[in-house]
């Protein structure tokens, strides 16, 4: 009776002390809100069309920029480090996945012992026998084939939950390759256009130092004729000069900006082919835009986002798993013998089995501290997942408005460059008729210049902003 008392109090003791040692914090899981704005600021909602479903190749009708994306696509190192981490993160899918299954190992050995005779374990040696009248041998063999497994069972979810996670970071690390893509093919689409603005800029500069070159010589001729002095001739030809200096630095600018692109589809600088004449028929006519719902599938990296708060909830719940106990069994079965003869006789076999049950009991700071960061990593996704389409959303209304307001910046601009340029010839008639003084033809040719390369600029803005729709709606990627 005593024992029985005994058995039951020692039972006792060790369930109070598993009930305290499985005693976990609340789980404490912040939620994120998903819900968008119904349009895009003040713009109108289109739901039966977004240009994010329309493909890169449609959208960009141009086979040299073409060309290049693909050449991009195909080559680019950024994009082959994320490749990498892809694999990376499909490996840890395969480790998490193998540690809730069983680990089967194959054994074999052999040793010889041969204990002192004046010792206890020779002096018990020497009055064994392996058979009647059959001593055991001098030294002792010891040879052995087994088959061993270690098993821990998965009875709270936390390997498979680990796992899960695993497998939403591959998920969300495709997503990272998909966003990549769509910011290279953006970042591709501005150089590109960028180029052709400064080959526009080019060609404004060669016409305007033909005229300026040709209003010199005018001057110089007005000079010899002691109509005008050489003050004149001078402010001339300082213009002249400015304008032609202003081509270098256009020559600097499509250098830099080619071998940007060069650099983006990861090759040495070389020319980058373009037709600069189609540059002021390119435009946006209509923002597709459909609804800022659309976003949450669209965008890359509002999904990646997505998938790695999901995750670091998964993360949560295995951090609060470590305070539970663990079951692990173990098993065992083989061969031995002194004699490897004697491997083959049923005699020979060994094998265990053996259940662990462990619970951390003392000094739980370590998985207290692990669950306190898993906490605060999964709070942190949900400000990143909020901020990420925060931005989604911000950055579409932002080229919404550009694209709009630099649509009629250049209709403006272009009815003033058009009588800059009107008055040019006006003031070098009124010039040469002796009706208008030099500085009024000089100040006209210099705000013509400069008016015709802000058009070119705003027409440049605009383009980029088609560029950057595409890739805020989501666009690119398919």
């Amino acid at each position: 009776m005593k024992k029985i008392n005994s058995y039951a109090l020692i039972g006792i003791s060790l369930w109070l002390m598993m009930s305290w040692a499985c005693q976990t914090p609340k789980l404490t899981i912040k939620q994120t809100d998903k819900t968008m704005p119904a349009k895009f600021g003040n713009y109108p909602t289109q739901n039966q069309a977004n240009y994010a479903a329309v493909n890169w190749r449609n959208y960009f009708a141009d086979t040299f920029l073409i060309a290049l994306i693909d050449s991009a696509l195909l080559h680019n190192q950024e994009l082959h480090i994320i490749t990498q981490e892809m694999a990376i993160y499909k490996n840890e899918i395969r480790a998490r996945k193998g540690e809730y299954l069983p680990f089967v190992g194959l054994g074999a050995g052999s040793g010889l012992e041969k204990p002192g005779k004046f010792t206890r374990f020779g002096a018990l040696e020497e009055q064994l026998e392996v058979a009647p009248g059959r001593a055991f041998p001098t030294p002792l063999q010891d040879h052995m084939i087994s088959a061993n497994a270690t098993w821990e069972l998965d009875i709270w979810k936390k390997l498979r939950n680990a796992k899960k996670a695993a497998t939403l970071r591959y998920l969300g690390s495709v997503e990272g390759k998909n966003f990549l893509a769509t910011q290279l093919i953006a970042e591709i689409s501005d150089a590109y256009y960028e180029l052709m603005a400064l080959d526009n800029m080019q060609l404004m500069l060669s016409q305007n130092i033909a005229l300026q070159a040709n209003a010199l010589n005018v001057v110089k001729q007005q000079k010899e004729s002691a109509k005008v002095s050489q003050l004149a001739v001078n402010r001339f030809e300082a213009q002249l000069l400015n304008t032609q200096n202003l081509q270098f630095v256009i020559k600097q600018r499509l250098v830099e900006t080619e071998n940007k692109i060069n650099y983006l589809c990861g090759r040495y600088p070389q020319p980058i082919q373009r037709n600069a004449s189609l540059f002021f028929e390119l435009g946006i006519d209509t923002a597709w835009t459909g609804s800022p719902s659309d976003l949450l599938s669209n965008r890359p990296d509002v999904k990646q986002a997505n998938y790695t708060l999901e995750a670091s909830n998964l993360d949560v719940k295995v951090a609060k798993a470590n305070f539970y106990p663990s079951l692990s069994l173990r098993a065992g079965v083989g061969l031995q013998a002194f004699n490897p003869s004697f491997l083959v006789q049923p005699e020979s076999m060994l094998y265990n089995l053996t259940g662990d049950l462990i619970a951390p009991l003392i000094n739980r700071n370590a998985i207290k501290a692990a669950y306190n960061s898993a906490s605060a990593k999964q709070i942190q996704a949900v400000y990143k997942y909020q901020q990420t389409l925060l931005n989604a959303y911000v950055e579409v209304v932002n080229q919404l408005a550009k694209a709009q307001n630099y649509q009629q910046s250049f209709t403006t601009k272009n009815k003033q460059v058009e009588l800059l340029f009107q008055s040019i010839n006006i003031a070098n008639n009124l010039f040469y008729a002796a009706r208008a003084d030099y500085a009024e033809v000089l100040f006209t040719q210099r705000e013509a210049l400069e008016s015709k390369m802000e058009l070119i600029e705003i027409k440049l803005n605009q383009l980029q902003a088609k560029v950057n729709l595409y890739r805020s709606l989501g666009g690119g990627w398919q």
